[in-house]
């Protein structure tokens, strides 16, 4: 049977795709053109010439520095949230002392504290540590405040695992270290990609640790090279949207090829 077409969901999705890619074109126009067109003829017009400028010059100005200063503070972050939480949630899921349920309540309080809270005696600690204005200073907070939510998703995927593969494991004589790595961690690979996936956007998108614990151009991150193109005389808006443009790529890759993996991690969280 033919199915009559629905006009209504039609214009829905048409709405919907204008609104969405309307602020697209608005932004990836303004990189392609000049600063003195996008002044001129103003934000909604079609570029008169499309050049690359923007993106050449926002490399040139030390965007490039503060990108790979992100990239190494996304991946040292991120290395560290992979060490310490998979042994802690199976500590969490498998142990049944005392120690370890209150472990994980003090680990579920840290949920509530948020940074701005604790930035003023976070900054006196680090430069005590004398870590202040070196990206260590701003991976170790960083990765301290993913350490909660990635604890309490993973500790969820690992209740997922049913208790006759650990029985079936114990009877062959497997200790607990060989069941951690032959059978939790390749069963829990969802949680962990949620993990991963988390902690990375959060130390890229970083700002307020980055803003209050670093200050040379020199360790930089990119929510602060942003900053580069306010004058004291106007801002560089293609040039700015040009950076913004570069520094959303790699968070769309990750979100692209790992979306999947994301929802299914937080569907987990709190086990069955």
């Amino acid at each position: 049977m033919n199915r009559r077409p629905n006009h209504l969901a039609g214009a829905a999705s048409l709405v919907w795709l204008l609104l969405v890619g309307f602020p697209l074109y608005v932004m990836i126009g303004a990189t392609l053109r000049t600063r003195s067109d996008y002044a001129r003829r103003g934000p909604l017009a079609f570029p008169e010439g499309l050049t690359l400028d923007n993106y050449t010059g926002a490399l040139s100005t030390g965007f490039g520095q503060y990108f790979l200063n992100t990239v190494i503070v996304t991946a040292c972050v991120v290395g560290l949230v992979v060490l310490l939480v998979p042994p802690l949630a199976y500590a969490i899921v498998r142990s049944r002392s005392r120690f370890a349920s209150s472990a994980f309540r003090l680990f579920l309080l840290g949920l509530a504290i948020p940074a701005q809270a604790v930035i003023v005696p976070m900054f006196y600690l680090i430069s005590e540590a004398g870590l202040y204005d070196n990206l260590l200073g701003v991976v170790l907070p960083t990765a301290a405040f993913c350490l909660p939510i990635s604890a309490l998703i993973l500790s969820g995927a690992m209740r997922d695992i049913g208790g006759e593969l650990y029985e079936a494991m114990a009877m062959d004589g497997a200790s607990p270290r060989r069941m951690f790595f032959q059978l939790v961690l390749p069963l829990s690979k969802g949680g962990l990609s949620t993990v991963v996936v988390f902690s990375a956007l959060q130390a890229w998108n970083g700002f307020l640790f980055p803003l209050v614990l670093t200050q040379s151009d020199s360790t930089k991150l990119i929510t602060l090279g942003l900053y580069d193109f306010q004058t004291e005389h106007g801002i560089d808006i293609p040039g700015l949207l040009a950076a913004v443009v570069l520094s959303m790529v790699p968070v769309l890759l990750v979100y692209l090829f790992a979306r999947r993996a994301l929802v299914q991690g937080l569907m987990g969280v709190g086990g069955k």
